[in-house]
């Protein structure tokens, strides 16, 4: 039975709502979209609740006008800058001596306790980016395989708690509830990356209006992200200076002229800020210039974030630049140069059913991927905001948490930790979901899940 979806993407100088049909086979009809100008926010922060959640409703009124659907719960993107990222690992004994399902959840659940997360942070994302069924490493998919022994090595995305409240706060005011949350810059990794990319590891950069989010996948899934404060209005700003002109003509010299090939000696005249009934001649090689050295810097920061990686070895495919910065003439040339001749390809979002000519624009490249998110096209395995387990396989209602049951049956091989270390994972241990069962019943594993932990401890 299909489903119908919402996808909100919160970006730093617009919110795109698009609203999609999923079809049983995970196939995606867009019937509605809607796009507001962001305000309430600051480099892809929340800084006034109220704002954001006018600026979310007016997106998502007009994508209810278009699509016709009622839907009361949405798919959110997050900013990169609100997330930290940590790599951690698990180990598990297979008592069965077959990985299922419930074994590949067990060892990333294991993955996420031996990480050090503070307690005022959520996880986002745990992904696993190689798995290990017993002495055999980099295992592409570990299911249905024999084996004793299976680790997995993730990476996990956290965010405050504070900042999830706040933005589940600006979307519940604009009339929905908050049904997953997406790292915006996942998400455009999953609207514009094909499976040789993806295998051969990839640097993905979402370069927007006030920032630049970067993902680099390789092997499985996302091993790095990083946010830069940085994108198109930078060039606004530096003109409206250069130029002595208010900020809305700066954007139009920028859309109008802006590009990043030799310029002309053309002169234009524009405006003068403050005093807007006098004007003054401009040359096009100021413009150039200036447009110049603010993309050359800009791409330069991006290219030390992925030195800092420590990644750039596995990056086989090169490099994927999407977002509406990239739209600049000259650009794919000038970040071929500045990132060492290494592949550069500028993308869109992947073709979708019914996906309006706006939505083909790379400026929508997080919100398509919130979408593609929705109908399954995400990480082979995932632990999403809410402790779902996720696989590419599962059905809309499949996958529940692992309960105490399952975990008393088949005990975690983990080291004895530090005895500092102790009472902190006692709290995390005994805080794992519990199984649905009678009340009965729920004591009786709680009783038989405690005497386990006093043994192992």
């Amino acid at each position: 039975m299909s489903r119908t979806v919402l996808a909100i993407d919160i970006g730093s100088t617009k919110i795109c709502a698009i609203i999609a049909d999923i079809g049983d086979d995970n196939t995606i009809k867009v019937t509605g979209a809607g796009i507001a100008k962001a305000q309430g926010l600051k480099k892809g922060s929340i800084t006034n609740i109220e704002l954001a959640s006018k600026s979310i409703k007016n997106a998502l009124n007009d994508a209810r006008r278009v699509s016709g659907a009622t839907i009361e719960s949405a798919i959110v993107s997050i900013s990169g800058a609100y997330a930290k990222s940590l790599n951690s690992s698990g180990i598990v004994n297979i008592i069965n001596k077959e990985i299922g399902i419930k074994e590949i959840e067990r060892v990333m659940h294991t993955s996420l306790y031996n990480a050090n997360i503070p307690n005022d942070y959520e996880v986002l994302h745990t992904l696993p980016y190689n798995f290990k069924v017993d002495d055999q490493d980099f295992i592409e998919d570990p299911l249905g395989m024999n084996a004793s022994r299976l680790e997995v090595e993730t990476h996990i995305v956290t965010t405050q708690k504070s900042n999830l409240h706040n933005l589940r706060k600006a979307v519940k005011a604009a009339g929905v509830e908050v049904e997953n949350i997406v790292l915006s810059g996942y998400a455009s990794a999953i609207a514009t990356l094909n499976e040789d990319e993806k295998e051969l590891g990839v640097a993905v950069i979402d370069m927007g209006g006030s920032t630049s989010n970067l993902v680099i996948h390789s092997g499985n899934s996302i091993r790095y992200n990083d946010f830069l404060g940085v994108g198109s209005n930078h060039i606004t700003n530096d003109l409206s200076m250069a130029l002595h002109t208010p900020l809305n003509v700066a954007d139009s010299v920028k859309m109008t002229y802006g590009s990043l090939h030799t310029p002309t000696n053309d002169l234009i005249e524009l405006p003068i800020i403050g005093d807007e009934n006098s004007t003054h001649e401009v040359s096009l090689e100021v413009v150039h210039n200036v447009i110049y050295a603010r993309v050359e810097e800009t791409l330069m920061i991006i290219a030390q974030s992925l030195e800092k990686s420590g990644l750039k070895e596995h990056i086989g495919a090169g490099v994927v630049l999407t977002g509406g910065f990239t739209k600049m003439e000259g650009m794919r040339e000038l970040a071929v140069a500045i990132f060492d001749n290494m592949p550069v390809r500028l993308a869109k979002p992947i073709e979708m059913d019914g996906l309006f000519e706006t939505l083909r624009d790379p400026a929508y490249s997080g919100a398509v991927g919130l979408v593609r998110y929705a109908a399954g096209k995400y990480s082979p395995y995932e632990i999403d905001v809410n402790k779902k387990m996720r696989h590419s396989n599962e059905s809309p209602v499949e996958s529940e948490p692992v309960s105490l049951e399952d975990i008393n049956n088949n005990p975690i091989a983990i080291e004895t930790p530090k005895e500092e270390e102790i009472f902190d994972i006692k709290n995390e241990l005994t805080s794992l979901p519990e199984k649905k069962s009678k009340k009965g019943d729920e004591i009786g594993i709680f009783t038989k899940f405690w005497n386990w932990v006093t043994q192992l401890f």
